[in-house]
């Protein structure tokens, strides 16, 4: 027989032998009197051997085991199991035999510690080499894997050590999600440093859970580089037991966990996976199984969409977060130094409601005198991350950002949502215009949403949907927006000045007052390599810009809360600049001056303005001779088109679509618009004042997208309509006003999509013309005008009528 078949033999019969004696010893130290210090004592020596022989088992291949001496000890147990068996047939007055039995296990007793302690550490002296190859192997599975917890209490978890507050109400829905007969995978999900771990360990601390899965809560931290054939093991050792044969696959790995579940069975079974990492989320599949009562509960940093019941675990609100950050802090009566509650307020808000950062933050404060809180606070308001001076915050929060090489753009997508304000809603609009020119992207946004949503996946950010009908999933996104949670955006901030000021590829300058930054004032001129530039002003600014030569800015984001704005001179010397983001903060609109700067830059290709007035627009219209599209939201737009002293379509030569959406004074399309013949996309929305359409909108022949949503005082659209032959997307849904269709409407040949839901005056019979849309394969109403199309459909053979559910949420309105 080849050593290591005969090593691995012996090692099972080894372990064998042990666990009958060990049960028997169990089994009958609790009904024999005479003989129970003796066995209590045996029952000690092998209780402390489990954990040896375990491994004698496991490692039995590379130990060589002593044949001779090994059989020795085997042949001692078998004799000692049956000993023990005899004891307990004894009677409590026959000392005779007690006299006889005692020595024999005595001498067992020694014998087995001797062979462990002596024999074994001599065998393994012996054995070096092999030894540390092995213990080399185990410990890299110990680095990727830490295992199952140590038995502690019921369940085998310990609760969690230090203060936890804001649990109650999530352990409670957590749980009633988790006991629902039709829930066998359950994936609880936040950022990092959230608390999920610390909820987990609660739950399984729970009475009623306790009550209902017994001992049969098994724990097991995945971490970022899994081993299924390690975790099955473990799962095996934390309930003494062994697989059937040895494990050389994960697929002998799952075979051998369905034997051990079902052995350890019919009690209701509760395996927690804490820690699945992005890439392992096969992993709690693989181990799901069919089984009566088993479940499997997840954490992870990543909500990944392929689970079908997702708990989402959100931040501390503002009272618990002020409870953990006192307890943290040691603010309590008798302390060194209590600061002002106002103080206290502003950093609790810094933290976001981050279980972690307040622990983090209210620690590094604990016990320190006035001079350092003092001390600390100016730095946060002056702009320093919480990250500068906590580098286990830091570290933690850090994990979540790590993304193999092909998915480098996601997390510089991540950063730059660091380039708009605090608790403000990001349009996903902006962002697709400045992803498409970074990195590339489509210009539908396709790329762009989906890049949102794995950001929303992993947690480090949460994109916000409108509900959509079929025609616009892929093509409409006005609507939406994304939100991130401060402590995030501070972190997407710090990721981004790691380098010095002039080789940052992202800069973002948040200016309070009048007080720029000092690498900024100090030279008369800085120069700057950065793609993206972001400047973000108060209130009290002034507009009295230092000089900064960004001849490699790409993308520049202003974004400001005063009445009047004037963009800064060196935008004139951009010459790369291909998205301007100029957004308004503040209550009113705000006027902007030095438009005339933009007429220099000859890649500037799309212009987002939000809530600024542009009535004297056409006072200041330069040529923009390389700009494709340009966004007004919750713009003033007045007479913006009128009286301007040049042709809008010579100024704006390459503009192939327009978006203007929430511009309230908007009553009439302006006509001089009608003459960019090259426009292909024309998005006028939510403009509730918009009644009427020009004529000329005929003239607009390239134009492929028309949407007209949500314009509810739209009573008609003109007849000149049927002259958009390339028009394949016409949306007018929620224009209440409409009351019937163009004439002519059938010689739009190329119309492919109509939206026409919430059109409630639309209730008389449609144009005789309508026969002819030859190409028009979806309409989206309600039911009502659904019935309308009833007739039509028999001579549009491929026509689709898809009647829109009800949608009723606010998501939509303005922050």
């Amino acid at each position: 027989m080849p050593l290591d078949v005969a090593g691995a033999a012996l090692g099972a019969a080894f372990g064998e032998g042990f666990a009958v004696l060990h049960d028997k010893v169990k089994d009958v130290v609790r009904k024999a009197r005479m003989f129970k210090p003796i066995l209590k004592r045996l029952e000690s020596t092998l209780d402390s051997l489990v954990p040896t022989v375990n491994e004698i088992r496991r490692l039995s291949e590379q130990l060589e085991l002593p044949e001779r001496e090994t059989k020795r000890l085997m042949e001692q147990m078998e004799e000692g199991a049956k000993l023990v068996s005899k004891c307990l047939k004894i009677r409590w007055w026959n000392y005779v035999f007690k006299v006889q039995y005692s020595p024999k296990l005595e001498e067992l007793d020694k014998e087995i510690l001797r062979f462990c302690q002596v024999d074994l550490h001599a065998l393994c002296t012996r054995n070096g080499l092999r030894t540390l190859e092995t213990v080399i192997s185990i410990n890299k599975k110990v680095d990727s894997f830490r295992g199952v917890e140590t038995p502690r209490g019921l369940g085998g978890v310990s609760g969690p050590q230090d203060l936890t507050v804001g649990l109650d109400m999530p352990i409670k829905e957590l749980k009633t999600l988790l006991l629902k007969e039709e829930v066998k995978l359950l994936l609880l999900t936040a950022p990092g440093g959230c608390g999920k771990t610390t909820l987990v360990k609660m739950l399984c601390q729970d009475k009623e859970i306790k009550g209902i899965f017994e001992d049969n809560i098994l724990f097991v931290n995945v971490s970022k580089t899994p081993n299924v054939k390690v975790i099955v093991q473990n799962l095996f050792n934390y309930k003494d037991m062994q697989p059937k044969f040895q494990i050389q696959s994960d697929e002998d790995a799952i075979d051998q966990l369905s034997h051990l579940l079902n052995h350890i069975r019919p009690n209701p079974i509760l395996l927690i996976l804490d820690d699945v990492w992005l890439g392992s989320e096969s992993i709690p599949e693989k181990l799901k199984f069919d089984i009566p009562d088993y479940k499997i509960l997840v954490t992870s940093r990543t909500a990944f969409p392929r689970f079908e019941f997702t708990y989402h675990l959100e931040p501390l609100n503002d009272e618990d977060a002020m409870t953990l950050f006192r307890h943290s802090a040691s603010l309590k009566e008798g302390s060194t130094y209590i600061p002002p509650e106002e103080d206290i307020k502003k950093i609790v808000r810094g933290c976001a409601g981050f279980p972690l950062v307040l622990k983090v933050i209210g620690g590094s404060l604990c016990r320190q005198k006035a001079e350092v809180w003092h001390s600390r606070l100016m730095n946060w308001s002056d702009g320093q991350f919480f990250f500068n001076s906590d580098t286990e915050l830091l570290d933690n929060l850090q994990k979540s950002l790590e993304f193999p090489d092909h998915k480098v753009n996601i997390k510089n997508c991540f950063m730059d949502l660091g380039s708009f304000p605090e608790d403000q809603r990001i349009p996903a609009v902006a962002l697709i215009d400045m992803w498409a020119e970074l990195y590339e992207l489509d210009e539908d946004g396709i790329h762009a949403i989906a890049i949102m949503e794995e950001l929303t996946n992993r947690n480090l950010a949460r994109l916000v949907m409108a509900g959509k009908d079929a025609s616009e999933v892929k093509s409409y996104y006005n609507e939406d927006f994304v939100t991130q949670h401060d402590i995030l955006r501070e972190l997407a901030m710090h990721q981004s000045s790691r380098e010095s000021i002039g080789q940052r590829s992202r800069l973002i300058i948040n200016i309070s007052g009048n007080n720029l930054p000092k690498w900024w004032t100090e030279q008369k001129q800085q120069l700057i390599s950065a793609r993206l530039l972001s400047i973000s002003t108060d209130e009290l600014f002034s507009s009295s810009w230092c000089n900064i030569q960004g001849s490699e800015v790409e993308v520049l984001v202003l974004n400001f809360h005063t009445n009047n704005y004037t963009l800064p001179e060196f935008v004139e010397k951009m010459d790369k600049l291909k998205v301007l983001i100029v957004s308004n903060y503040g209550f009113f609109h705000s006027k902007i001056s030095n438009f005339q700067l933009l007429e220099s830059l000859p890649n500037l290709k799309r212009i987002r303005l939000e809530k600024v007035s542009i009535s004297s627009f056409c006072n200041t219209l330069v040529p923009l001779t390389s700009l494709k599209k340009i966004s007004l939201f919750m713009c003033n737009i007045g007479e913006a088109f009128e009286n301007c002293t040049i042709q809008v379509s010579n100024a704006l030569p390459n503009l192939t679509e327009i978006n203007i959406d929430y511009c309230n004074d908007l009553e009439g399309l302006p006509v001089r618009l009608c003459d960019i013949v090259h426009l292909k996309k024309l998005n006028i929305t939510n403009c509730h004042k918009l009644f009427a359409l020009p004529e000329e909108i005929g003239k607009l022949v390239n134009l492929e997208v028309l949407r007209l949503r949500s314009c509810t005082d739209l009573s008609e659209l003109p007849n000149s309509i049927r002259t958009l032959h390339k028009l394949s997307i016409l949306d007018i849904s929620d224009c209440l006003s409409i009351m019937k269709l163009p004439k002519h409407i059938g010689e739009m040949c190329n119309l492919k999509e109509l939206n026409m839901k919430g059109c409630l005056r639309l209730r008389t019979q449609f144009p005789e013309s309508i026969m002819d849309l030859k190409q028009l394969k979806l309409v989206v109403c309600d039911e009502e005008r659904a019935k309308l199309w009833d007739p039509i459909k028999e001579f549009l053979s491929n026509l689709e009528v898809l009647v829109a559910e009800k949608d009723i949420n606010l998501n939509w309105l303005p922050k």
